[in-house]
């Protein structure tokens, strides 16, 4: 059946009270993001559903797309009907048909906020009902799990019939929690706190790490692919080249080996709390898992943090190793993150890092850069790109200096 509409269903905006006008703005934004190839869509939202008028949109696609946005509780592809009682009755026998096989059961079930329509709910099941029965040979009504449900709801706009419900992905629109700064390796961690982080409604924005020569543009574009993955999940994603080479050439030099990854760690910070700054965001979101590695101790952690009074956020840090695949694979960035393609901590990774590294000679060792040159230097060379569900390398955008994104 082609149907004409998709009916959205609120998920936790429910209990929203008298901000649920926000979050439901937000969301409409974030749909209409990541259906930006679909120009002919028209999407509205009211306190109780979101409608997107189809106008003749690939809906295999939509409905793919809808699955992964933040604060749909469920959805549904409907066929939306004047107020026309026999129109009803005629595009309802028409879908239990396409979905009707031998042996098969179906219910009707209504629901009406129009009172003032002519029929109540017993009635509209009792009469689309009847109306089954009568045209299709030796089905049967099954009140309990039946194998076609037809959901027909009476509103004030029309009449909207549906045959499937969707799972959405729950969570809060992204960007009506405010807007975070997520330090995005090319591992398997971070990945996952960003959407893990998203789907408590807070925006991201990925800044990456890079060293060139020592890393290559392998491992720079499967950082934007993994962005790309991400941007699923609100429609497009601001993504920040760092070039990290002269600082971790700098520390190399200057720094005891066992020393070298706090430190390292201390200048990402630092220059991430730069970006934040920049960026109006209000919170940092790394992949840190407690334990996992030597920088991911209690130890290292308070070593490191000792740059920024921003708070982190860490939602992976109590997950172990097979937990964070999990999702992963769920969200689709395992296959990527697992691509030979090293990231610049890796390629300069000491042989002995510190598990407990002291914070006095974190600092004193860190003393011996030029700090304020090289982060200064560092944030005048940042490449913004502005990566979209579903963008390739030949189309995403990319704008050095940018402060606009």
């Amino acid at each position: 059946m082609q149907y004409n509409e998709v009916m959205v269903r609120y998920g936790e905006l429910s209990t929203k009270g008298k901000n649920k006008k926000k979050f439901i703005n937000k969301l409409i934004q974030n749909v209409k993001f990541a259906l930006y190839d679909f120009e002919q869509l028209e999407v509205t939202g009211d306190r109780d559903r979101m409608h997107l008028k189809l106008n003749g949109a690939d809906s295999a696609i939509v409905l793919e797309r809808l699955e992964s946005i933040f604060g749909i509780q469920n959805f549904s592809p409907v066929m939306r009907l004047e107020r026309d009682i026999e129109k009803m009755k005629k595009i309802t026998v028409e879908m239990v048909q396409e979905l009707y096989t031998e042996g098969k059961s179906f219910k009707i079930t209504a629901r009406r906020s129009d009172h003032e329509f002519s029929l109540d709910t017993d009635q509209i099941n009792h009469l689309l009902g009847s109306e089954v029965l009568k045209n299709i040979e030796d089905i049967k009504v099954k009140m309990k799990n039946p194998d076609i449900n037809i959901r027909v709801e009476i509103r004030n706009e029309g009449i909207f019939l549906s045959s499937e419900t969707i799972l959405g992905a729950g969570g809060l629109p992204v960007g009506s929690s405010g807007k975070g700064i997520l330090m995005l390796s090319g591992g398997i961690d971070s990945p996952v706190a960003g959407y893990l982080t998203m789907k408590r409604g807070v925006e991201i924005e990925a800044v990456h790490f890079h060293s060139p020569p020592y890393t290559s543009t392998r491992s720079l574009q499967k950082a934007k692919d993994l962005t790309s993955k991400m941007a699923a999940f609100v429609g497009n994603i601001v993504f920040i080249e760092v070039p990290f080479t002269e600082i971790q050439e700098e520390i190399k030099k200057c720094v005891p080996e066992g020393y070298s990854m706090t430190v390292t760690r201390r200048m990402m910070l630092r220059i991430t709390e730069k970006i934040r700054e920049k960026q109006n965001g209000l919170a940092i979101i790394n992949g840190e898992s407690l334990g996992q590695v030597a920088s991911q101790t209690l130890h290292s952690m308070i070593a490191i943090n000792d740059v920024t009074v921003t708070p982190i956020i860490r939602p992976v840090v109590s997950m172990d190793k097979n937990e964070i695949i999990d999702l992963a694979q769920k969200i689709e960035t395992f296959e990527l993150s697992i691509q030979p393609f090293e990231d610049c901590c890796t390629i300069f990774a000491p042989t002995t890092p510190k598990t407990r590294p002291d914070l006095e000679k974190s600092r004193r060792y860190e003393a011996r850069l030029n700090i304020e040159e090289l982060i200064q230097h560092t944030m005048d060379n940042l490449v913004y790109s502005e990566i979209k569900v579903g963008d390739t390398l030949e189309n995403q955008q990319t704008d050095k200096y940018s402060s606009l994104l």
